[in-house]
């Protein structure tokens, strides 16, 4: 299923494995990091993936889970460098809201990511919590978004 909106331009569907390459082209991190392309095959593997395209290329990605306490758990959002504040991140994260069966779903950052953190209330999330002592001196902050 396809998600488009037209005042944006923007295609938000299930990821296929015909995409990982673009996804991971546009993923810094991915380019050093042989476990993120990984995870990103599984997560395409088993349907808990929504990619974005928009102008005709990958703009970017979600990675979600359902095994967060028994509720949905975004585990990761890419946007390309040449797609963000373009609202390529909230509307994957409305993807993830859209293919979420749980009445909650949960999501986290680093307290230093301040980019997320804005992108997380932009998206209607509130703070849930806080994980301390997986990065020294940066705790984890929780963001939950209830569901209809």
């Amino acid at each position: 299923m396809q998600n488009r909106d037209e005042t944006d331009g923007i295609i938000t569907r299930a990821a296929l494995p015909s995409d990982v390459d673009a996804m991971l082209a546009c993923d810094a991190y991915a380019q050093g990091h042989a476990s993120r392309g990984e995870a990103v095959r599984d997560a395409v593997g088993k349907g808990h993936c929504q990619v974005a395209i928009r102008a005709g290329q990958v703009a970017g990605y979600v990675l979600t889970h359902d095994d967060f306490f028994d509720y949905g758990f975004v585990s990761l959002v890419v946007v390309s460098p040449a797609h963000q504040r373009c609202g390529v991140g909230v509307r994957l994260l409305a993807a993830a809201e859209a293919a979420c069966t749980t009445a909650k779903l949960f999501t986290s950052t680093n307290q230093s990511n301040l980019a997320a953190q804005r992108l997380f209330a932009s998206a209607g999330f509130v703070r849930s919590g806080q994980i301390d002592h997986l990065d020294d001196g940066d705790p984890e902050l929780v963001y939950v978004k209830f569901l209809p």
